[in-house]
Parts: C-alpha cells; structure tokens; sequence
C-alpha cells in the first residue's frame, strides 16, 4: 500500500481485526453486487469506500423519478440513465482506487455464474424472487457466499449463506419456488432510511467474510421491525429436499 492508501483507509487498519494485512485482502478482493437500488446503493457505496478492490455491479434499469427516495447512489441529473453507469461513476467519485465493473444488461444464466464464480462474495439487493433464486442456484454452483437482504414497509431482513461450507442453507431451504408474491415495494411501498440500514449491513457481512472476522449470519436470519424497532432472529437449517442444494 502506498501513503495515499495508508491515509485513506487508517481508520480501518487501526482495527486490531484489519490491519494493514486485512486492508490488502480488501483490496485484493471482487464483489458483485446484483441490484443499484434501495439496498445495493448503500452496500455498494460502503464496499468501495472500505476499499473493496473490485466491484462488479449489476443492474438493466434506469435511474426514474420514483426511486431516488431511497436509492441514494443516484441523484436527479441521473435521471433516466442505466443505474449500472450512474451508480459506476458514483463510486469512482467516492473512491478513484478502486476498479469498477457496471453492468448493465441482464445477467442471463451462462453470463450471471461466471460473474459469481469470479467474485469472492456475492450481495443479493435485487426485488424479485427470479433473480433470487437465480443468484442463489449460482452461489451454489460455484460456492460464492451470498449475502441476501430485503426490504419492505417498515421490515427488513438480512442473512448469509455459505454454499458448501458447514451444512450452510440456501436461500431455496428459506423460499420455496413457487413464483412471485403480490408483496413488492412498488406496490406496498417502503420507509426511505430502512433500505439503508438493510444495505449498510449486507456490506458489513461482506467485509466480516472477506477478512475472516467474526460472527457471520450464516444460518441465522435477521428480521428487523422499524416501527418498534426491534429484531428478531429466526434459525436457518439446510432442507434435505432442497432441489438447488439438498443432497450435495
């Protein structure tokens, strides 16, 4: 690391648990971050200034109107342009020293497990179940962990799956495939701060994984009620009959 750097993230490697060490895996290391919205614009923007490397960020829709009530990564002039592009710039603007990967076409099948294969971890802050469970069967393949958040209302939800390491649950053994529920943001709404918090997190449980540090929560998931703000905690346990993981 050079004396730039050295300033730059010395908050961090004062940490007993970074060090200069920690930081350059930080720097060594890719995450792909599936969605610029609500959740990926927090846990983009605090992977990049922690000094993530490389991010690779996916998303095929536009900046609109609508969606800057919480999706902090774009602003006004962004209106309009792919959030891949408009999100890419923001986190070279908050941190030049790292390499940015946008993507802005959908990640098919072939495309979507090569990027998750050539990532160290994976954040799932997409808004539909088709692109969970396609980034979930990916993870699985190719053994990327997966930080999966969501938000709705005044609920957020946050876990961690580990494919392949310590009979680690997918997000299959939480969700059964059974299509799209009616609840979505769009039609239900969601509290602007609450994305935030849900995101912000995803990107802690990323650093904690990519340093090997603490208490992940694998197996564990984490539901947060804003209104009372209180959290519960619901244990996760791999399902034998899972058609994405059980048996492997």
């Amino acid at each position: 690391m050079d004396d730039e750097q050295l300033l730059r993230y010395g908050r961090q490697i004062l940490l007993r648990q970074v060090d200069i060490e920690g930081q350059q895996k930080l720097l060594d290391a890719r995450a792909l971050v599936i969605g610029l919205g609500g959740l990926g614009s927090p846990a983009a923007m605090y992977l990049a200034a922690a000094g993530v490397g490389q991010l690779a960020i996916s998303d095929f829709d536009s900046v609109d109107l609508s969606n800057l009530q919480r999706q902090i990564i774009h602003g006004t002039p962004d209106l309009g342009r792919p959030k891949a592009e408009s999100a890419a710039d923001a986190l070279r603007r908050l941190n030049p020293d790292i390499r940015v990967e946008a993507l802005s076409q959908r990640l098919e099948e072939a495309e979507l497990r090569e990027q998750v294969a050539a990532s160290d971890v994976v954040l799932d802050c997409s808004d539909n179940f088709a692109t969970r469970f396609a980034v979930n069967a990916a993870c699985v393949k190719t053994g990327t962990p997966l930080i999966s958040g969501a938000v709705i209302r005044f609920e957020g939800q946050i876990t961690v799956f580990t494919p392949g390491r310590d009979d680690s649950p997918c997000y299959r053994c939480l969700y059964a495939e059974e299509g799209e529920l009616g609840d979505t943001c769009v039609r239900n709404g969601v509290i602007a701060p609450l994305p935030g918090i849900i995101g912000s997190m995803q990107a802690l449980e990323a650093i904690k994984l990519l340093l090997g540090q603490g208490k992940t929560l694998r197996g564990r998931l984490l539901l947060l009620d804003a209104l009372s703000l209180e959290w519960r905690e619901m244990k996760l346990r791999r399902s034998p009959g899972c058609p994405t993981c059980g048996g492997k």
